[in-house]
């Protein structure tokens, strides 16, 4: 079992930044890919980047260049870096773990706006 807890979002003013970090813990070892996924109301989840072991990160085109996902600390934790935020990047923001299944953290929510 993996479990998953997030930190950081909050309100931020369109250009600003915010960090999200997600530690995992349980059985860590298994972990093969951690990333982050977004929610808005009345749309599907969708992929915002993802990082595997190895250290290859993919990202949505909406955000290449802005945001910069990174692991750390024996790979159980993931950080999502967001700068130069947009309107449109307001979401539920979700921790995202896969072992021999996906596991989801709790959320947490970014709201960009002035």
């Amino acid at each position: 079992q993996v479990q998953l807890v997030e930190s950081g979002g909050g309100l931020v003013q369109p250009g600003g930044s915010l960090r999200l970090s997600c530690a995992a813990s349980g059985t860590i070892f298994s972990i093969d890919v951690m990333g982050w996924y977004r929610r808005t109301p009345g749309k599907q989840r969708e992929m915002v980047a993802v990082i595997g072991r190895g250290g290859s990160p993919n990202y949505a085109d909406s955000v290449k260049g802005r945001f910069t996902i990174s692991r750390g600390g024996a790979k159980n934790t993931v950080s999502l870096q967001m700068n130069s935020l947009k309107p449109e990047d307001t979401a539920d923001y979700y921790c995202y773990a896969f072992s021999d299944s996906a596991v989801w953290g709790q959320g947490t929510q970014v709201t960009v706006s002035s």
